[in-house]
């Protein structure tokens, strides 16, 4: 979806100083992302929205979303030029480009740095995204330029977890393990930038790989800065700083945006699922009625109302829509306020109760849990807030501090990815194996283990919708809505192909996008 009109709306707040290097016009970009600073430029152990956006700069996994699409249809090659699998699925052979080049002195990828990344990716040690690849027997060389990756068990999404996304993305092996703990810092991969320096909560530079294998790019270098502020990064775009922006995902920001400029917003793919997950282990709400109480307590619809229909649409399962096995016929509990009430008296809570919780004060987040904090007080729970820098909140409801996490994400578009991270019992949150279960919950263990392998469609469908419906019974969460992602950018950038998906979140900066005088 894009919105374009005549000039921008003046913003609010000047932008803080910043060391920043010298923007060449019509040769580097500059872009802002909604962030205080990078986070760690690992693509197997990030999985921040800011940090997203440089992998997809940075790295390329053996196959690729096209540019411009999130579809699995649209996957294509990439590091790989072909591949083959067994008839049972379990066989997958990639043969390599040859001539690949990592960036700086690190020479050509070879199938030992892919055998080694995906082998990284795999170790939850050193990956936070190791349950992708649980499936994974073995990773092998067979020569310098073939891959053969053998499963213990058919999953539905292979190509999904080998394409640029994640665990998908191929680094090189030499640079890692020289680099060790640096290498966060000093990421090195295939992609058409290479990264040049980072000023810590300021900006990192990437430049052009002159040897990328699709072509030198035509821009010369990429700043991403960070600015945390709306307007801030408002008025950084419209006195010409900026060439690109992270909006804010509210109707009322598109609006403003478009109202007097040639200013072209993209809102596109994914929407990231706003789920409000329940710690179910952990009183008031290790008890069914409260839960239940909770979810008749919220309207959606005033939620949806507060983004604006042109960046929110609603969902009530816990698996997004558009996904592979999403289930649009999910029984949830509806909007009853009085409902809500007469089950918090059934649990022993008649005068109300109160529970602090942890916040991020991104306004993504923030701002629709100010709107549930407000629709809970209704009915008589009080929720308090803990408002963290968005790191720390990150880090604090991994050690499993909140009994409520608002939470959105976006994953690979097929079930089991989202399922699993945030479902599964391996995925509870502080234990060896976590991901993102921040509900504790288990109760859809086997339906989403059979679903994994089942050769059937039809059955694999039913196996995911009896789970999504398991834990919409259970309240283990409570879908909320999907917001898009909102990008604005100056009508000089020409992105090199047309913008309806991303799972990097944001708009990919490809050896094609150009700058026009």
């Amino acid at each position: 979806m894009k919105f374009v009109k005549s000039t921008m709306a003046a913003a609010l707040l000047a932008t803080s100083a910043l060391t920043l290097p010298t923007m060449v016009q019509a040769q580097e970009l500059t872009m802002a992302v909604a962030a205080q600073s990078a986070g760690q430029l690992d693509p197997h152990v990030s999985t921040r929205t800011e940090d997203k956006v440089v992998f997809a700069m940075v790295f390329n996994g053996l196959v690729r979303f096209a540019p411009g699409s999130m579809s699995s249809d649209a996957i294509e090659p990439d590091l790989a030029e072909s591949w083959e699998t067994s008839e049972d699925g379990l066989v997958w052979t990639f043969t390599l480009r040859q001539g690949v080049q990592f960036h700086g002195d690190y020479g050509e990828m070879t199938a030992e740095d892919v055998v080694y990344s995906l082998t990284r990716a795999a170790d939850v040690d050193r990956s936070s995204v190791a349950s992708d690849y649980r499936a994974f027997q073995s990773v092998e060389a067979v020569d310098d330029y073939t891959v053969r990756i053998t499963l213990s068990e058919g999953i539905p999404s292979l190509l999904g977890v080998v394409a640029n996304y994640h665990g998908g993305n191929i680094v090189s092996a030499k640079a890692a393990e020289e680099l060790g703990e640096n290498f966060a810092t000093n990421p090195v991969g295939t992609g058409p930038f290479a990264f040049d320096n980072l000023a810590e909560g300021q900006f990192v530079r990437l430049t052009a790989h002159e040897g990328y294998f699709r072509g030198t790019p035509e821009l010369d270098a990429i700043t991403i800065r960070y600015i945390s502020e709306t307007s801030a990064r408002d008025l950084a775009f419209q006195t010409g700083e900026l060439h690109m922006i992270e909006g804010e995902r509210e109707d009322r920001w598109v609006e403003n945006t478009t109202s007097s400029g040639e200013i072209e917003v993209d809102v596109f793919e994914p929407g990231e699922l706003r789920t409000l997950h329940i710690n179910t282990t952990k009183a008031p709400f290790d008890d069914i009625r409260v839960r239940q109480a909770l979810a008749h307590a919220i309207n959606r619809e005033e939620l949806i109302a507060f983004a604006g229909n042109l960046v929110a649409r609603g969902n009530e399962a816990p698996v997004p829509d558009g996904y592979i096995g999403h289930e649009s016929e999910v029984e949830f509990l509806p909007f009853d306020q009085d409902r809500a009430r007469e089950l918090l008296a059934e649990a022993g809570y008649a005068d109300g109760v109160t529970v602090p919780i942890a916040i991020t004060e991104r306004a993504s987040l923030f701002g629709p849990m100010q709107v549930i904090q407000a629709q809970l007080a209704q009915v008589g729970i009080n929720i308090e807030f803990d408002v963290m820098e968005h790191s720390a909140w990150h880090a604090a409801i991994r050690d499993d501090v909140s009994p409520l996490v608002l939470y959105g994400a976006a994953r690979f578009p097929v079930a089991d990815t989202y399922l699993t991270q945030f479902y599964h019992s391996d995925s509870i949150v502080n234990t060896p194996t976590a991901v993102t279960n921040f509900s504790h919950c288990s109760l859809a263990d086997e339906q989403i283990v059979a679903a994994r392998s089942e050769p059937n469609p039809e059955r694999q469908q039913e196996l995911w919708s009896e789970a999504q419906q398991l834990l919409v019974t259970e309240v283990c969460s409570i879908p909320l809505f999907e917001l898009l992602q909102v990008w604005a950018r100056a009508p000089e950038v020409d992105l090199g192909y047309e913008l309806d998906g991303s799972l990097s979140l944001g708009p990919v900066i490809t050896e094609q996008t150009t700058l026009s005088e």
